[in-house]
C-alpha cells in the first residue's frame, strides 16, 4: 500500500492533533505509571545474614586481588572498609525491598536508621581521616619531619679510603641491563621460555660488586607450562669484570613478583603478614648463593600517614617460600633502606631543620639533593651516594651524603663543588669526537681528593672508556681505556696542577706488580702534551704504557729487549686487550 500522509492523521509529523490535550493553553500531563512496590526478603535475621555473605564475599575477593594492608597507618585500609560498608548498605537496601520517592536524600536517612553499625563506622573512619591527616601535616610537624633521618658531619678523606680497582663499579644498570639480555640470549633452552626482571639490585657478593635479578616467565601461557619447576635460574653481573654469568638452580624458584595466585610474592606476603605495610621487595642472594627477597616492613612515625620509615624486613626464601621476619637483618643483606626514602628523609632534613617557615621565607641553610644517585660498596655494605645543593642553587654542591642502605647509618660531607651532571658533561667535552655519554658518577678518594668517576659509554650502550673529574676543580678531567690508566693520567693531572705531591702521581705500592719479559713491539702517541709509548711483550695481546714524562728511558725501547717492568694491574689477571699503565723499568741481563 503506497504512504499517503493526512494532516493530523497518524502519520502527521509529531502525531496527530487532538484538541483535548489543551485545556487553556496547556497540556494534560501523562499519568504515571504506579511503581511496582518490592517485597522484603524473608525475615530480619535471613536478610541480615544475607547482606553479612555478600559483604564477606565481596570483601574476600577484594582482599584477594587488592591485597590491602589490615592496618590504621595505610592509605589503603581506608578504601577497603568504606567499600566494605558500602556493599553491606547497598545490600540492605535491596533485601528490604525499600523504595523511596525522596532520591538520595531518602536512602540516606534510611541507611542511618536500618544500617546504625556500618553508618557509625564510616563516620568513625572520616574522623579518623581527618585527625590522621591534620596530626601528618608537615605545616605542624615540621621539626619530627627533620628527625627522621639522623646525620653526622665527616671527614671525606679520613673516613673514605681508597678502593682497589675491583671494588669499583664500572657499570650503570642500563649496561647491566644489556649483558643479562645478551648472556640470557645465548641459552637457547631459556630464551624462548623467559625474560629477565629490569631491577637489577647492586649488592656486595663474596667481596665483589654484582647486580643481581631474577628471571620472570615470557607471558602467560608460557607461565602456565613452566610453574611446576618454577623459575630455573637467576642473573649475576659483575660490575668490575662485566662479565654475566646465568646461575642455575637444582630447584627452581616458585615464590617471585612474576607468579600468580598464591605464590605471587606481593600475595605471599599478605597472607602471612596481613598488617603490614611493605617496601617493594629487592631481589638479592646470600653469600651461599641462596636467592631471597628482601620484603623492608614500612612504617608510619609521624601522625597516621606521616614519616615513611622502615623497621626491619621480612626474608622470603625465593625458593620454598618460607619467610621471617627480621628487626635486625643479617649482615649479608645490602639493601633494606631503598634510595627513595633516604633521600626523602634528607631532604625534609634539609628543608625543615630551622622551621616549616624558614622553608618558605628566608630559606636559611635549606638544601636538598640532586638529581639521581648512585651506590658504592664500602667495608661489605652498599652505601647510596647523592650530592646536596642549596635550594636557590643552580648547577653546584655544598657536599654529599654517604648512607649505608643496611643501616640507614648517614654521613654528610661538606665539600664544594661541582654537581653530577656539571662533572658528566665536563667528561664527555674530552670525548666530545667521539659522542660517548656519561654515565651517573661514582665519588671516590683518590689521592685524598674528592673524585667523580663515571664509564663513558657508545652509542651500542656498552662502556668504552672511563673519566675522572674532580669534584672542587672539575676544570681537572682525566680519561682512560682501563680504570688504571684513566687513574694513572688523573693523578699526573692533579701532580701537574699542584693539587697533590710528585709522589702520589702513581697508585699504591700494594695495586702495583712485576714482571719480565722480551718486546715484541712498540707504538707511539702525543696525549695531553706528554709522549706515550705503547709496548707489547712476547706472548702477550695488550699493551704496557709507558708515559716518557714519567718514565724518560722509555724512549730507548727497542723491540726485543729483554726488560722487568712495573705496571698497575687493573683486577686480577694482565688483560689479552687494552692498555695497561707502567711506571718503570729496567734491563735484564741475557746472560742471566
Amino acid at each position: 500500500m503506497p504512504f499517503t500522509f493526512q494532516f493530523g492523521g497518524p502519520n502527521a509529523f509529531g502525531g496527530g492533533f487532538n484538541p483535548e490535550n489543551f485545556q487553556g493553553g496547556t497540556p494534560n500531563p501523562r499519568p504515571r505509571k504506579a511503581r511496582k512496590p518490592r517485597r522484603a526478603m524473608g525475615n530480619a535475621f535471613t536478610r541480615t545474614l544475607i547482606n553479612l555473605a555478600v559483604t564477606l564475599v565481596f570483601g574476600l575477593v577484594y582482599f584477594y586481588l587488592e591485597l590491602p594492608a589490615l592496618n590504621l597507618h595505610a592509605e589503603e585500609f581506608y578504601v577497603f572498609a568504606f567499600l566494605l560498608c558500602a556493599v553491606y548498605c547497598g545490600c540492605a537496601v535491596f533485601t528490604s525491598g525499600f523504595q523511596t520517592d525522596g532520591g538520595v536524600k531518602g536512602y540516606f536517612h534510611f541507611v542511618r536508621k536500618q544500617c546504625a553499625i556500618p553508618f557509625l563506622a564510616v563516620v568513625v573512619l572520616i574522623i579518623a581521616l581527618a585527625l590522621g591527616a591534620l596530626s601528618s601535616w608537615v605545616v605542624l610537624r615540621a621539626g619530627s619531619y627533620s628527625k627522621l633521618l639522623s646525620i653526622q658531619a665527616g671527614d671525606f678523606t679520613a673516613e673514605v679510603e681508597e678502593i682497589s680497582y675491583d671494588q669499583i663499579p664500572m657499570l650503570d644498570k642500563d649496561s647491566a641491563a644489556r649483558l643479562g639480555t645478551r648472556k640470557l640470549g645465548e641459552l637457547a633452552d631459556m630464551v624462548s621460555q623467559f625474560e629477565i626482571l629490569p631491577s637489577y639490585t647492586q649488592i656486595n657478593y663474596q667481596g665483589r660488586p654484582v647486580r643481581v635479578t631474577s628471571l620472570r616467565y615470557g607471558d602467560l601461557i608460557k607461565w602456565f607450562t613452566n610453574r611446576k619447576d618454577g623459575l630455573p635460574a637467576y642473573i649475576i653481573i659483575d660490575m668490575v669484570s662485566q662479565e654475566a654469568e646465568v646461575v642455575r638452580l637444582p630447584e627452581g624458584m616458585k615464590y617471585t613478583i612474576a607468579e600468580h595466585f598464591g605464590r605471587n610474592l606481593y600475595r605471599h606476603l599478605r597472607f602471612h603478614y596481613p598488617t603490614m605495610m611493605f617496601d617493594e621487595p629487592v631481589f638479592e642472594i646470600d653469600e651461599e648463593g641462596t636467592p631471597y627477597w628482601v620484603c623492608s616492613r614500612i612504617v608510619r612515625t609521624i601522625g597516621l600517614f606521616g614519616g615513611v620509615d622502615v623497621k626491619g624486613a621480612v626474608l622470603v626464601n625465593a625458593i620454598t617460600g618460607e619467610s621471617e621476619y627480621h628487626e635486625q637483618v643479617p649482615s649479608w643483606v645490602d639493601q633494606m633502606y631503598s634510595a627513595d626514602i633516604i633521600i626523602q628523609q634528607y631532604d625534609f632534613y634539609g628543608m625543615y631543620h630551622n622551621g616549616f617557615l624558614n622553608s618558605i621565607f628566608g630559606q636559611k641553610d635549606v638544601t636538598v639533593t640532586t638529581e639521581g644517585y648512585n651506590y658504592i660498596a664500602l667495608e661489605d655494605d652498599v652505601y647510596m651516594y647523592t650530592g646536596v645543593t642549596s635550594v636557590t642553587s643552580d648547577e653546584s654542591n655544598i657536599g654529599f651524603i654517604l648512607s649505608n642502605q643496611r643501616t640507614k647509618d648517614t654521613h654528610f660531607y661538606p665539600i664544594a663543588g661541582a654537581e653530577e651532571f656539571s662533572a658528566m658533561d665536563s667528561a664527555q667535552s674530552q670525548v666530545q669526537m667521539m659522542n660517548y655519554k656519561a654515565t651517573f658518577p661514582l665519588l671516590l678518594n683518590i689521592a685524598g681528593q674528592p673524585t667523580y668517576f663515571m664509564a663513558l659509554k657508545g652509542a651500542d650502550g656498552l662502556v668504552k672508556m672511563f673519566a675522572m673529574v674532580n669534584v672542587q676543580q672539575y676544570d681537572v678531567v682525566s680519561t682512560g681505556s682501563t680504570v688504571a690508566e684513566c687513574e694513572m693520567n688523573y693523578r699526573q693531572t692533579l701532580a701537574h696542577r699542584g693539587l697533590i705531591a710528585a709522589g702520589e702521581q702513581t697508585p699504591a705500592a700494594g695495586d702495583a706488580q712485576e714482571q719480565e719479559g722480551v718486546v715484541a713491539e712498540i707504538r707511539s702517541a702525543v696525549i695531553g702534551g706528554d709522549t706515550h709509548y705503547y709496548v707489547r711483550m712476547e706472548n702477550s695481546l695488550g699493551y704496557l704504557d709507558f708515559n716518557a714524562a714519567e718514565v724518560p728511558l722509555a724512549v730507548l725501547l727497542n723491540v726485543r729487549d729483554h726488560i722487568r717492568y712495573t705496571f698497575v694491574l687493573e683486577g686480577a689477571e694482565f688483560p689479552e686487550h687494552g692498555l695497561v699503565p707502567a711506571t718503570a723499568f729496567e734491563y735484564v741481563d741475557w746472560d742471566n
